[in-house]
């Protein structure tokens, strides 16, 4: 099976322009092709990894791929599935992002010489004189037509700032520069960007006459990786400080039955026909599934050492077998404890399963909380350094747990 087919059949693909001419390209290894990650935080999150994947997808087939860091169009912010405008951020905060995003990306995409670029739209779109843009491309785009895509509909009512209307102009100038610079002649992006994509097109093709054949994909979910099942991107991140691998192995891990199918075919590169076998399982089998969702994406970002170990931990404490010190471990300081004792509000706050004291207060008169195995009813519960010494497991509800050690 040839890669477009592959895609196809992993069920990737949601629209396209010029079918024939991309399954050409992509499956001979002709295609330059990019992706955009606006820097919007300090690090990506689950919900890039269809990207990531179908990057080191493509590039195993011989294409090439360009890392589009948004370093430019981040400073306006893509209206695209939001309710309100984005936060702004500073060049040196964008700069900061970038920097962790390449480190990030080069587990999955190989940066060697000639086989794969990272560039930055800050080099070029920060340099544009305004005038001259609206001499050069301005003509090109309706704003009528503008006024009809979806990413600015949905906006309208609330309001939609002129910088945001901006954007589709600077995501598709970007498609247009990098035609020209980097022979670029593909770009693939969420099912949401369809009408900033296709600006891109419809740009080079005004621009430089209709022989310039820049096309694109979207794929079969939005930016975020929402269409997957629960929301992937808001809180799972890359960056194992942030999402310790075995928290990350335990998000997959819990992943809808009626997704964990689909999760695997497009996020996975277990060969099409074992997860073909694979789905003719019966229901039984659903967390076999689930464990293998979860370790093939862990090893993809964490390696697979961290990725077993997370799943040893899951195991010991979920099922009754694996390695206990592969349980995920805080350790409480001196501070916690105030003469010589530390209270159970403080205990859920420092292994980090509450955010605050009054949200640790909550989940105990709730019912939520477990010390030892014990539910704990009292918020003025008490224990001393002693208690933890050998560590103690301490859950917030059915998932969420600690082994607390002093």
């Amino acid at each position: 099976m040839q890669i477009f087919e592959e895609l196809k059949a992993r069920g990737l693909i949601a629209q396209v322009t010029n079918e024939e001419e991309i399954r050409d390209l992509v499956n001979n290894g002709k295609a330059t092709f990019y992706i955009g990650f606006d820097c919007t935080a300090d690090s990506l999150t689950a919900g890039h990894f269809m990207a990531l994947t179908l990057m080191k997808r493509l590039q195993e087939a011989g294409n090439k791929p360009i890392a589009l860091i948004g370093g430019g169009t981040t400073m306006i912010g893509d209206p695209s599935g939001r309710s309100d405008m984005r936060k702004m951020l500073t060049r040196e905060d964008i700069d900061h992002n970038a920097e962790c995003f390449k480190k990030q990306m080069e587990k999955f995409i190989d940066f060697g010489e000639g086989k794969a670029m990272m560039v930055n739209n800050a080099d070029w779109l920060m340099n544009l004189n305004y005038i001259e843009l609206l001499r050069e491309v301005g003509a090109c785009f309706s704003v009528n037509n503008m006024l009809r895509a979806e990413c600015y509909k949905q906006r309208m009512e609330k309001g939609l700032s002129f910088l945001e209307f901006n954007y589709m102009i600077m995501q598709s100038y970007d498609f247009y520069y990098m035609f020209q610079k980097y022979n670029c002649n593909l770009e693939f992006g969420g099912d949401d960007q369809w009408s900033n994509m296709l600006g891109g097109t419809e740009l080079i093709r005004r621009k430089l006459g209709k022989d310039a054949h820049a096309m694109t994909i979207t794929l079969l979910t939005d930016s975020n990786g929402n269409k997957m099942g629960k929301t992937a991107g808001n809180a799972v991140w890359l960056d194992p400080n942030k999402t310790s691998p075995f928290d990350f192995y335990q998000y997959w891990r819990n992943v809808g039955d009626a997704d964990v199918d689909k999760c695997i075919k497009m996020l996975t590169f277990i060969p099409i026909e074992e997860i073909q076998e694979m789905e003719k399982w019966d229901d039984s089998r659903i967390n076999e599934k689930k464990e293998i969702l979860a370790f093939e994406l862990t090893s993809l970002v964490h390696g697979k050492e961290e990725a077993q170990k997370a799943q040893d931990g899951a195991r010991a404490l979920f099922a009754g077998g694996g390695n206990m010190d592969n349980v995920p471990t805080v350790s409480l300081k001196e501070e916690d404890f105030r003469d010589g004792v530390v209270d159970i509000l403080q205990v859920l706050v420092s292994a980090g399963l509450c955010t605050t004291r009054s949200e640790a207060r909550r989940a105990v008169e709730q019912g939520g909380v477990t010390f030892a195995d014990e539910k704990v009813t009292d918020v003025k519960a008490t224990y001393t350094k002693d208690t933890f010494k050998d560590g103690v497991m301490v859950k917030k509800g059915k998932k969420s747990f600690k082994k607390v050690t002093a």
